[in-house]
């Protein structure tokens, strides 16, 4: 069996940059933890905690003597503002192109547009965002049915959670461009997003069987796992190796291989590993 794996599969720019910095945090710091897992990897997460960084779900679960690892997805302006206020030592590890969102909708707040954010309402990143806006008018659509539920005659601004999927927000700005009194645009879909997903859909397309591999709470492998699957109805999505049933493989010759953003190399190389072994 052929087994082919994605170029761009694994860690993106941001979150190596943030796994870096925290496992480096962890070499120099004494207590030390995060405010939410670090990148949407238990693994990752699990390991970082093997070397002292514990998670914490809130500021005030925070000791006080501890430096503070700023997750890749970012976190709240009041969570920040909290932080800075106890004068805790940072370790800011959000991702560039998520600041770059945060910015953005942060101007465009200030400039008095109603702000629209394309992504999941529940995501960290998201959240994030739109505590940045400084605006009382924020809304949060996943696609064209939740853009039809902003009010028409609007001035609006338009931003996306960094891992969506291009032709979503393209269809979004599209209909609310007919809505609106005015529409502004910032694309902050990251690049990577985009040719992850362009390599993904070609490789799905190309093979009998397709693994996607990532944490379940992973946004962007959860996006990867779904375009694939409408490519490739033998899509699988798995954390670890050990999930691959070898009954996926009856009557393959070929299989692809991507993963998440989030997903690390060792975790990759495992599951190549295993399905050569499965097809000696």
């Amino acid at each position: 069996m052929n087994i082919v794996l994605a170029r761009s599969a694994g860690f993106c720019f941001g979150v190596k940059r943030a796994v870096n910095m925290a496992f480096a945090a962890a070499e120099q710091a004494g207590p030390i933890c995060s405010l939410g897992p670090l990148i949407h990897s238990p693994q990752l997460v699990e390991r970082l905690q093997g070397e002292g960084v514990r998670v914490v779900a809130s500021v005030a679960e925070m000791t006080g003597d501890e430096t503070v690892i700023i997750r890749s997805h970012g976190i709240r302006r009041e969570e920040e503002q909290q932080l800075r206020q106890r004068q805790l030592p940072l370790v800011d590890a959000t991702c560039p192109f998520v600041k770059k969102a945060q910015e953005y909708a942060g101007l465009l707040g200030e400039q008095g547009y109603t702000v629209v954010i394309v992504g999941e309402q529940e995501h960290p990143e998201v959240q994030g965002i739109v505590s940045y806006a400084c605006s009382d008018s924020v809304y949060v659509v996943a696609d064209v049915a939740g853009a039809r539920q902003v009010p028409s005659g609007l001035r609006l601004g338009l931003v996306a959670q960094t891992t969506q999927a291009y032709e979503n927000f393209r269809a979004i700005a599209m209909e609310l461009l007919g809505r609106c009194k005015e529409l502004r645009v910032f694309n902050t879909i990251c690049d990577a997003t985009a040719v992850r997903q362009n390599e993904a859909s070609e490789l799905a397309a190309s093979v009998d069987r397709m693994l996607v591999i990532g944490g379940h709470n992973s946004a962007n492998t959860n996006r990867l796992a779904r375009i694939c699957s409408d490519i490739q109805p033998r899509t699988f999505h798995i954390e670890t190796a050990s999930e691959i049933d070898p009954a996926w493989l009856v009557g393959a010759a070929s299989v692809g291989i991507t993963a998440g953003a989030s997903t690390p190399e060792w975790i990759i190389r495992e599951v190549v590993e295993k399905l050569q072994q499965l097809t000696k």
